[in-house]
């Protein structure tokens, strides 16, 4: 049976922090995947008081770190000692990384090669960064191709997902899901899942399952049974979590 996770950031310890005591204690997920926004480390202790698995992801280009470039190593490190402080107090299982924006892929594996983290995965991207968002033009991990060189150079893991790859393979007018089962070469450790608007789209909308135009038997084909999902659907409220209930069953049909 799948594990099903439910995605969090480090500064959610207000709104939904009891919510996902609840869940969890009504099985509705397995672990809790945790997105670093730096300098939250005064939120360890009460993450830490849930008594609950996690996986840690690193914060990504729109909070500074961007592995990409060189300019950025001095910052990128701060900031990864602030995510290993999660990681280690919270027992975590894996660290999540994305490969940045811009830049070039060599600087990528480099710099996370040198974090020595053995609980580093390399999440796959999509081709082009979100328009006046993510500040860049291009991400890199985009392809298999530099995912391969990222893990050979870093001996990493990998993350893949779903809706990244779809996105790729859109930029580069590909089969969505021959494209989704090239990275499957690489045995993913885990993976990320959401519904999309049009998957036709170069971006991800992270749509609740079962609300958009994914064909999510064609995804839960690909996935081993054992499998680690982290579902990055929307939260529509930020009273409850109710709308994740609905996505833990889709994965669990």
């Amino acid at each position: 049976m799948y594990k099903i996770g439910l995605k969090l950031w480090s500064i959610n310890t207000d709104c939904y922090y009891d919510e996902a005591i609840r869940l969890y204690k009504d099985g509705v997920f397995d672990y809790v995947e945790l997105y670093v926004v730096p300098n939250s480390t005064d939120t360890i202790g009460k993450w830490k008081k849930l008594n609950i698995p996690f996986i840690i992801h690193c914060p990504h280009f729109a909070h500074g770190f961007n592995m990409a470039k060189v300019e950025k190593k001095e910052s990128n490190l701060k900031i990864y000692k602030q995510v290993k402080m999660f990681a280690d107090e919270l027992s975590a299982k894996y660290i999540i990384f994305h490969g940045g924006i811009d830049g070039n892929v060599e600087e990528t594996a480099k710099q996370l090669a040198s974090f020595n983290e053995p609980r580093a995965l390399i999440e796959n991207k999509p081709m082009v960064a979100l328009p006046n968002k993510m500040g860049g033009e291009f991400c890199r991990g985009y392809n298999p191709d530099e995912i391969r060189q990222i893990k050979e150079v870093a001996k990493c893991g990998f993350c893949l997902d779903f809706g990244h790859a779809i996105c790729s393979a859109n930029s580069q007018g590909k089969d969505i899901y021959e494209y989704c089962r090239e990275f499957l070469q690489f045995k993913p450790n885990m993976f990320h899942l959401t519904d999309n608007k049009d998957i036709t789209s170069p971006y991800d909308t992270h749509l609740h399952l079962g609300t958009g135009t994914l064909d999510i038997d064609k995804i839960k084909e690909m996935l081993p049974n054992d499998a680690i999902v982290t579902l990055e659907t929307d939260k529509l409220s930020k009273e409850n979590l109710d709308d994740f209930i609905g996505d833990s069953k889709c994965m669990r049909s």
